[in-house]
């Protein structure tokens, strides 16, 4: 075995700069996906057929594609389709934001279904309108019951972001290719940038556990 893990030293600082772009790119694509499929979530379970057949036929498209095809489709077709020369962070943002909403809505639409029906019936006996109810009442609950799976959404958008650096994302797995190619290696870039995801998914459980509990105590 030719290992020597002292040639990638000096560019050890160029790949931790990858973990800031990862995390934003991540961070802002989960809170668009949570914003999108909250409102997906409640097309699903309104009176109106329309509304549930398109929120149910997104979820379809968005769960039944490669997402790796959803951000070339995005990144390489919109220049195309649209004349808008969109750029790899847009283009990463747009794809994991879409595609996490359709898992997003579905968590949601059952945690909101888990909710006691009893919490309904007693807003309705009391006058509250249904927006209301829904907002502060049903699901503030059912947050806090699917919590566990949020997070677990968070930390496998953090996995799959990897995919990004097929459009030139400077991310964490851009990054150690780009050392890979200029050192003409690949077991030591690789595996640091392995060490590195695994560490953000390590953190993200811990703190997904230390609000769990918090929540629990809350109870």
């Amino acid at each position: 075995m030719n290992l020597d893990f002292s040639q990638i030293v000096p560019s050890i600082p160029f790949i931790l700069k990858g973990i800031w772009v990862t995390l934003q790119i991540v961070s802002v694509s989960l809170i668009f996906g949570f914003i999108l499929g909250t409102i997906l979530s409640i097309l699903k379970i309104g009176k109106f057929a329309i509304l549930r057949w398109i929120a149910d036929a997104y979820t379809s498209v968005f769960r039944g594609t490669p997402l790796i095809l959803q951000l070339f489709l995005i990144y390489f077709a919109t220049p195309q389709v649209i004349g808008y020369d969109i750029t790899p962070y847009q283009a990463a943002v747009l794809t994991f934001g879409l595609n996490s909403a359709a898992y997003i809505s579905e968590i949601i639409r059952a945690g909101i279904q888990a909710v006691d029906k009893g919490q309904k019936e007693a807003a309705e006996a009391l006058g509250i309108p249904y927006r209301p109810m829904l907002t502060n009442i049903i699901l503030p609950q059912a947050i806090k019951n699917i919590l566990p799976a949020l997070v677990n959404e968070f930390i496998t958008l953090t996995k799959e972001s990897a995919i990004i650096s097929t459009i030139g994302v400077l991310d964490i797995m851009r990054r150690s290719q780009i050392v890979s190619a200029e050192k003409y290696i690949a077991f030591e870039p690789l595996i640091f940038a392995a060490l590195l995801y695994y560490i953000l998914v390590m953190v993200l459980t811990l703190l997904g556990r230390v609000l769990e509990r918090r929540l629990r105590r809350s109870d």
